[in-house]
């Protein structure tokens, strides 16, 4: 059933990966957005996705409270899905992740709005990971200030402007030798597009108030599995090689500070140590994409569909590998 057409879902980090394919469902289903990010001019990319009018940026920092009021004004649904890989000057974990989504929730509070809060399968108050404490923080937060909010928690996800896939297709371009961390760490890759789907059917309303979803792909696969599947998609024999914990965690002392797809933090190390998959007892209370009758797509089906960049002839066909 279409939404009424004058239903305003505000979006916070609806310009980044995820948050364009948030955009994309709601305004399919006719809901009016507002997008709330720290640079509305770099939000121009999401207005062909909708009618004239239909989607509107707004300036919001989360760390500054009246904006996100203002960007909460006659907003009847809030969605949550700020969040930081790395950590940069005053945009810490604790200050996005967690303070920030509970200013969120205490926004949507106060005006009666519900709210759809993305948050990952790791987080966990009592992880070596400071990423996953603040998800986990950020979680608590949420559901203190509005009990009936639908918390999401996707597991790694995949996509064509990921930061995932992306980053290792780009690295077997650059060298012959992959490096592995976390080589027989086990996770289920999500394809983003499933994970949007599922935050647009909790904005209608079709989730259990106050329950967590778990959101996973339909394989299991260890980090060695993921990685060799990338391999195979984009047409590159490459050594793989194993890289202990302990030698992981003193590069990553260095690579924190290097760019782009060579960047590795210590906390990055501490988040492979732990499995990433959907738990049993989700499975068992339906709180799966499964349960809200989303199918979700693999790796292998969707892969394809844009790393074809990264082989050695493009998008062309070729039977040997590089």
């Amino acid at each position: 059933m279409a939404a009424p057409i004058d239903t305003l879902v505000t979006v916070f980090g609806g310009s980044g990966f995820l948050g364009r394919h948030v955009v994309r469902a709601l305004v399919k289903r006719d809901y009016r957005v507002r997008v709330a990010v720290r640079r509305p001019e770099l939000a121009g990319h999401l207005q062909p996705l909708g009618r004239v009018g239909q989607i509107h940026a707004v300036q919001t920092n989360l760390r500054y409270p009246a904006s996100i009021t203002a960007a909460m004004r006659d907003a009847s649904i809030a969605v949550n899905l700020v969040g930081i890989l790395t950590e940069s000057g005053a945009q810490s974990f604790d200050a996005v992740q967690a303070q920030g989504a509970g200013a969120i929730a205490q926004a949507a509070s106060a005006v009666g709005a519900r709210m759809v809060h993305v948050s990952a399968i790791g987080a966990d108050a009592n992880s070596e990971s400071r990423y996953a404490r603040a998800k986990a923080a950020g979680e608590q937060a949420v559901l203190e200030a509005v009990p009936s909010a639908t918390v999401m928690r996707p597991s790694v996800v995949f996509g064509p402007e990921d930061l995932f896939t992306n980053r290792f297709a780009g690295l077997a371009r650059m060298s012959p030798v992959v490096p592995l961390f976390g080589a027989d760490t086990r996770m289920q890759p999500v394809y983003v597009g499933d994970v949007a789907t599922a935050v647009a059917n909790a904005v209608d309303g079709k989730t259990q108030a106050g329950a967590t979803y778990e959101l996973g792909g339909p394989e299991v696969l260890t980090m060695r599995e993921i990685i060799e599947i990338i391999l195979a998609t984009i047409q590159r024999k490459r050594v793989l090689l194993p890289v202990p914990f302990g030698i992981a965690k003193l590069q990553a002392m260095a690579l924190q500070f290097a760019p782009g797809a060579l960047k590795l933090t210590p906390d990055q190390v501490a988040l492979l140590r732990v499995d990433n998959v959907v738990s049993e007892a989700a499975k068992a209370a339906g709180l799966t994409l499964e349960g809200l009758g989303i199918a979700p797509d693999s790796l292998e089906a969707i892969g394809p569909q844009y790393l074809w960049r990264f082989r050695a002839t493009g998008q062309f066909a070729h039977n040997g590998a590089h």
